[in-house]
């Protein structure tokens, strides 16, 4: 393809992004199709001689878009939202037109700087301290891909920085510069006891952290009477247990809203616990519920204090409720030296005067990959489109849609709120006036199952499910609304509650007719 051909051809994308847009609420949330729909459409193997762009662009229409679940749509509801904007879109076609690895400053000055820039409005704006800015503090923030990935380097760093901490005082140990000043045995002596901490409501990032590193992941139990959220008392019992036997607690996962309920860990108790050894780092990940910081109403309730005072490291996603396209995960350090020795590997290959020097960073030391996207274009784009007011004012309509479809629920005898409502997030489930006291665990349990089941059966909505866990009641299954989409509307909000309470009154029918 050519200039003039890549003209034309980006006229007609764009062409056709509009056209998808214009028609969104005309589609279904949901792909109906089966799987191995497209493996049995394609070929098994790659066109030996080029085709026509106009074809292959044609095929995306006919081929992929029916495959597509439409993220976008007002009326999807599950997980978290994964939003777009069109400034987003614009900002990722520059970005790969000067497509470049990124992984030092020298690679394209402007890609470092402008990630410098960006993370530090975004830590202004959510309030975060000068302790996590680039311009005044010892910290500052980088984009990776996911939380997942924030976890997994807050781990490798928490890790690094407790084995110094441990080995300090040992022979033949220097503690001077990076990783690799911890002597092999004495990494050996001691890396088989450490252990990181989460609850049994942590995503499954601090699992798959430990799993990768071959270290041992606490899930500490969390109880309903508490909403769920993870308290201090809990924490140092595990901890003195663990300690007991020999082992080392170095990590621990605080969730600023969590997923199945959208719960805020007391950050507060957390952080005096992790205070009290010098070998545990804590980090925040608040991936949905963070950039609701941006808003000074909502930051008691989200603990932006204690954060502040107690976080060695904040990870929030741009790409869930912030507006930008994925992925965008904004991490944040107190101590950008900590994470640069548990990282930095630089051969001869890599280096550079503006490095050696010290006045430029090189954000390959920041993460696990050496190469990187240019995203921090994504950010920009987006903030000087949309203003700090825009937006707030984008995750206040998803709160406010969140308060309405409560008093919706409320206001219905066939169900109840679980857990109180948090954000944009809302957990309900079938029961009520409708189910007598008397009503066994199981078989609530069983009654949602079914409700879920005929809603996930549906293309014209998307919920999802969760179950929790807790050490003072019953496992409780329940269904999540997560609100905050770009599209959504107070009457997509309102059509889906009907679908619920249509596919509800179903089951209490069958249910009812059943024990007739």
């Amino acid at each position: 393809m050519d200039i003039e051909g890549f003209r034309k051809a980006g006229y007609a994308a764009v062409d056709a992004i509009c056209d998808y847009y214009t028609n969104l609420s005309k589609r279904t949330v949901k792909a109906e199709v089966q799987p191995g729909y497209l493996i049995e459409q394609l070929p098994r193997e790659a066109p030996s001689t080029g085709e026509d762009f106009a074809t292959v662009a044609a095929d995306f229409q006919s081929l992929i878009l029916p495959g597509i679940t439409h993220w976008q749509h007002g009326k999807f509801m599950a997980y978290f939202p994964a939003i777009s904007t069109f400034e987003s879109m614009i900002a990722d076609l520059y970005a790969t037109s000067v497509s470049n690895p990124g992984f030092n400053w020298v690679c394209s000055p402007a890609c470092t700087e402008l990630e410098q820039v960006t993370m530090d409005w975004m830590a202004k704006i959510l309030g975060l301290g000068k302790e996590f800015h680039l311009e005044q503090g010892s910290g500052g923030g980088v984009i990776l891909n996911s939380a997942s990935e924030a976890a997994l380097t807050a781990a490798i760093a928490a890790r690094e920085t407790a084995l110094r901490e441990l080995t300090s005082s040992e022979p033949g140990s220097t503690v001077s510069g990076g990783t690799f000043d911890v002597p092999d045995d004495l990494r050996a002596k001691y890396s088989p006891k450490l252990v990181m901490y989460g609850s049994t409501q942590t995503h499954s990032l601090g699992e798959k952290a430990a799993l990768i590193l071959g270290l041992s992941f606490r899930a500490v139990p969390v109880a309903a009477a508490d909403g769920y959220a993870l308290r201090g008392d809990a924490l140092r019992k595990a901890i003195e247990e663990d300690v007991k036997k020999g082992l080392i607690p170095f990590y621990v996962i605080a969730t600023v809203g969590t997923t199945s309920t959208g719960a805020v860990d007391r950050i507060d108790e957390i952080g005096q616990v992790v205070s009290e050894y010098k070998t545990i780092s804590l980090h925040i990940d608040s991936a949905w519920a963070g950039v609701a910081l941006a808003l000074e109403d909502q930051r008691a309730f989200l603990r932006l204090d204690d954060i502040n005072r107690y976080a060695t490291s904040f990870c929030t996603n741009m790409h869930k409720w912030g507006l930008v396209a994925f992925d965008c995960s904004l991490f944040f350090v107190r101590n950008r030296k900590a994470l640069n020795l548990a990282l930095d590997a630089t051969p001869a290959f890599l280096r550079s005067k503006e490095a050696d020097t010290g006045t430029v960073i090189d954000y390959r030391n920041w993460q696990l990959a050496l190469g990187r996207r240019f995203r921090s274009i994504k950010i920009w784009f987006v903030m000087r489109s949309y203003g700090v007011k825009g937006f707030q004012d984008h995750l206040r309509v998803g709160i406010d849609q969140c308060q309405q479809l409560s008093k919706l629920i409320t206001a219905s005898s066939s169900f109840e709120i679980v857990t109180p409502p948090s954000l944009s997030l809302i957990v309900f489930r079938l029961g009520g006036a409708a189910l007598p006291a008397d009503t066994l665990p199981a078989e609530r349990n069983l009654l949602n199952t079914l409700l879920n089941n005929r809603l996930n059966a549906r293309y014209d909505v998307f919920l999802t499910q969760t179950m929790l866990h807790s050490a003072d009641q019953e496992d409780v299954f329940c269904i999540r609304i997560a609100l905050g989409g770009r599209t959504t509307t107070m009457q997509d909000v309102e059509e889906v509650w009907a679908v619920v309470e249509e596919e509800g009154e179903a089951v209490l029918k069958e249910w009812r007719d059943q024990k007739a």
